[in-house]
């Protein structure tokens, strides 16, 4: 099924990948602030629906439902406001997340704000279906194409969002301290909005 792999066409679409799905976004910034305030432990629910939410995305752009976006564009506007709630409510809930020796009961968010998160963002679909597009990895086989495709962005995305939740979990020991995880938190819950004014600008 694979025998006709186009090798050069490989680096390339990882190259795509990381330029495009790994640069500071709604899902990477999610991740890295839950995992700042909350712990890579605690997170890792979250962490777990944002990469299944993004594979989610993925899967719909082989099937062509990235198509839709660009054939029906009255629908982004929906899909930005619904992601950009989101964001603000994650927003406020790290601005406001104790430090992490105080998180005793405080649940941070599970599966499936993570899962939503990914799918509502059409800015998701446009960049997956900009990498999507770039390479041919099987010119002779469509099927295969897709396939492999699938496969090695599937890898990518979950590679990429443990790089984010390793970063942002790095802060925890900072986060420990009152002061330090007041503005730290406070520092990330700004970025994500600044991510929300940038959607909507």
């Amino acid at each position: 099924m694979f025998a006709n792999i186009a090798l050069p066409g490989l680096p390339s679409l990882l190259i795509s990948a990381a330029g495009l799905m790994a640069s500071p976004g709604p899902a990477t910034l999610s991740v890295a602030a839950t995992t700042a305030a909350y712990g890579l432990r605690g997170s890792l629910a979250y962490v777990l629906g944002i990469n299944l939410g993004t594979i989610a995305v993925l899967l719909a752009v082989a099937l062509s439902a990235s198509t839709l976006l660009h054939a029906m564009p009255q629908l982004t506007l929906p899909f930005t406001i619904a992601a950009s709630l989101y964001i603000l409510y994650l927003a406020i809930r790290i601005a406001t997340a104790p430090p992490l020796a105080d998180t005793n009961g405080r649940m941070a968010p599970g599966v499936f704000p993570g899962l939503a998160l990914a799918i509502a963002n059409p800015k998701a679909y446009l960049a997956i279906a900009a990498v999507y597009a770039k390479e041919l990895l099987v010119p002779s086989d469509a099927l295969a194409d897709a396939v492999l495709k699938c496969i090695v962005l599937s890898l990518a995305i979950i590679v990429i969002h443990t790089l984010w939740a390793v970063a942002g979990s790095a802060l925890t020991q900072i986060l420990r301290h009152p002061k330090a995880s007041r503005v730290a938190n406070l520092l990330l819950a700004a970025a994500l909005v600044a991510v929300v004014l940038a959607d909507l600008l």
